[in-house]
């Protein structure tokens, strides 16, 4: 497709979440933007995700004027975590939506376009600075350049940045039976850390089967084979009659994260913005974008769109930079068998242990007292007479 202008306000490379989000974010703060939304696919397209979907993140593109996106979608909320026969199931403090990709990502799309963004069918290989504007393979010029553009993103490599550490995850779609329907299944693995098999039930006789671990360097990665293996020894059955597997890395996030400067900015998956504790990504992708799309309106605004980036690194850092210490920590502390068995004991004992450690997986909540009390009675109980939790307070 010939774009129908060369010039633009602001290009987002990439229409995934990230990328739809970057465009709504900008539109909705300066309606008159020129913007470009870049994508290789034509939609609607295949993604390899969980395809869970948080309030939070409606919460967050209601903000940009998104609402009703998953009207039609039943809520699912009950969320089962389990690990060796040691099972915590409770109801969410808020439903959850189970939604492909391939019908949100067209809605986030849609909606882009809808508030004014032109969507453009181009694979971006090379990006340039060439005096006051980012250059997209020689054709494509704007003041403002988003990378949405995943996890091999060009915009990523054009800025000369590392990846931090990956995960190795593979989806796909088949039958669920009557044991997990109604439900968030995640089976935790006891030969791989931080690695779970999962079984999200997309209320159509069908669940969103997957298994993720994290790489680790010298190891060779499973294979497809194996992946699907483990799944069915962790979750008997769920492979049966799947189709569509597909396999993907996710770039997790880290303590440290820092966004560039100047006109090159990233969002979602692009930026290692993958909770490294559960591996969700699509709040980080929504949340980035939209105040990636923001930054960019707002230096435009004021004639500085060079300094779109900083504007963007202060936004996120505010609101994500404390998040992703806690997971980080989080994470590091449940590579240990017994801190994972004693969260899913607490978790099991107490809703608000539960409620929390659902904010922490999902959205941007942290490490709490009560989380923190909770885990404390849980590896205290084996060693009471009784070898039960305490009661909580």
């Amino acid at each position: 497709m010939v774009p129908t202008s060369t010039h633009w306000d602001l290009a987002v490379i990439g229409a995934g979440p990230a990328g739809a989000a970057t465009a709504l974010g900008a539109l909705r703060a300066e309606p008159s933007l020129r913007v470009a939304l870049l994508d290789r696919a034509a939609f609607p397209r295949d993604k390899a995700c969980g395809d869970g979907v948080a309030p939070h993140v409606l919460d967050l593109l209601s903000g940009v004027g998104v609402t009703g996106l998953v009207d039609d979608r039943a809520p699912v909320d009950r969320l089962r975590l389990g690990r060796g026969g040691l099972v915590a199931e409770r109801r969410m403090a808020r439903p959850a939506w189970v939604v492909p990709r391939r019908v949100l990502d067209t809605r986030l799309v849609d909606a882009a376009v809808a508030a004014g963004a032109q969507l453009l069918r181009h694979r971006v290989r090379d990006v340039r600075h060439h005096g006051d504007a980012v250059v997209l393979d020689g054709e494509i010029s704007a003041a403002v350049v988003v990378g949405a553009d995943g996890a091999h993103s060009v915009v990523r490599r054009a800025l000369g940045l590392t990846g931090g550490p990956v995960a190795l995850a593979v989806r796909g779609y088949a039958p669920i039976p009557a044991e997990r329907r109604g439900a968030l299944v995640i089976e935790f693995a006891d030969r791989h850390q931080l690695a779970y098999a999962w079984s999200f039930d997309l209320d159509d006789g069908r669940a969103n089967v997957g298994y993720g671990e994290i790489l680790h360097e010298n190891c060779p990665a499973p294979s497809r084979v194996q992946l699907l293996e483990r799944i069915e020894a962790l979750l008997p059955g769920a492979t049966a009659g799947g189709e569509h597997w597909v396999g993907h890395h996710l770039p997790l996030s880290t303590a440290r994260w820092r966004p560039p400067t100047g006109r090159l900015l990233l969002a979602g998956d692009a930026a290692g913005l993958v909770n490294s504790l559960t591996g969700e990504g699509i709040y980080y992708a929504v949340a980035s974008g939209i105040e990636a799309g923001r930054a960019a309106a707002a230096a435009q605004r004021v004639g500085r769109p060079e300094a779109a980036a900083e504007r963007y690194a202060r936004a996120t850092r505010r609101i994500l930079l404390p998040h992703l210490r806690h997971t980080a920590v989080a994470a590091r502390l449940t590579r240990s068998t017994r801190v994972l068995e004693a969260g899913l004991r607490a978790s099991a004992a107490d809703q608000r242990v539960f409620d929390d450690l659902v904010e922490l997986g999902l959205a941007r909540g942290g490490l709490t007292p009560v989380m923190a009390l909770g885990l404390g009675r849980a590896l205290v109980a084996p060693f009471l007479p009784t070898g039960r939790l305490p009661e909580p307070p």
